[in-house]
């Protein structure tokens, strides 16, 4: 008998099954894009950039200077800004070097003091070493033969380690006799010429007959001393400086 009904549906197409039918159709594959940068143009700027690199060159490391000495070198009785490392530290700088200047002295040493401590007040990386010793000993009256072994073992010591030495020289008071004075002099130049290093004939000069350059002991270096010590000595220690292949950084500081 006929209802009237429809019979019922056995498909029904919805809108969520059209969705779900379109995700699991596979999709055709892009077409890749060209590069904006083709081979050759990415060729060209890494050749610019090797170049650029090369130009540019090694960066420069900072030279490391010890001033090795005794009290004349400590800054006795002065402030650390005031004492000779850090004032030949500064007048180098503003000359454009790229330096540290160490304070590796010891108010006191003689020579055989220095010897003893060579290894750990200059360490290894050190780039350039001045020795300023041997006052004390002359003071003392220690034989000249120890005091010139004492020197050759000191600048021996910094050669075998490729530490450069710039050897700063001194000169017996002339109250001592005067054959000690002659044989004291000749320390410093005859080692100087058989090792084959740069000589500063006389740490003091220009300070000799100056009082106003004086600490009230009438010995010692004052801030004003230390000054003059440093411009004395400056063209010397640049010089050497040159002589190692190091050249001002072109930045004053």
């Amino acid at each position: 008998m006929d209802s009237g009904r429809r019979p019922p549906q056995t498909h029904v197409h919805t809108v969520e099954r059209d969705r779900s039918l379109n995700h699991h159709r596979p999709s055709k594959p892009r077409a890749r894009r060209p590069h904006p940068y083709g081979p050759a143009r990415l060729r060209c700027q890494l050749a610019a950039a090797v170049l650029f690199v090369a130009s540019a060159g090694p960066a420069l490391a900072t030279t490391t200077i010890a001033a090795f000495g005794d009290s004349l070198s400590a800054g006795y009785q002065l402030p650390a800004d005031a004492a000779f490392p850090a004032v030949l530290e500064a007048a180098l700088r503003r000359d454009g070097y790229d330096v540290r200047v160490n304070n590796a002295a010891v108010s006191g040493d003689t020579t055989q003091g220095g010897l003893a401590r060579l290894d750990w007040s200059v360490p290894d990386g050190t780039d350039l070493a001045i020795v300023e010793l041997g006052a004390n000993d002359m003071l003392r009256g220690v034989d000249t033969g120890v005091t010139a072994k004492n020197l050759a073992d000191i600048v021996g010591g910094l050669q075998k380690r490729g530490i450069r030495v710039l050897l700063a020289g001194m000169y017996a008071a002339t109250e001592l006799d005067a054959a000690y004075r002659e044989r004291f002099a000749a320390i410093y130049p005859g080692l100087a010429k058989r090792d084959g290093v740069p000589l500063y004939p006389f740490f003091l000069a220009g300070l000799i007959g100056h009082p106003e350059l004086h600490l009230a002991d009438g010995m010692h270096p004052n801030a004003a001393g230390v000054r003059a010590i440093v411009g004395n000595m400056l063209p010397t220690v640049e010089e050497t400086l040159k002589g190692m292949g190091v050249a001002p950084s072109g930045v004053k500081g």
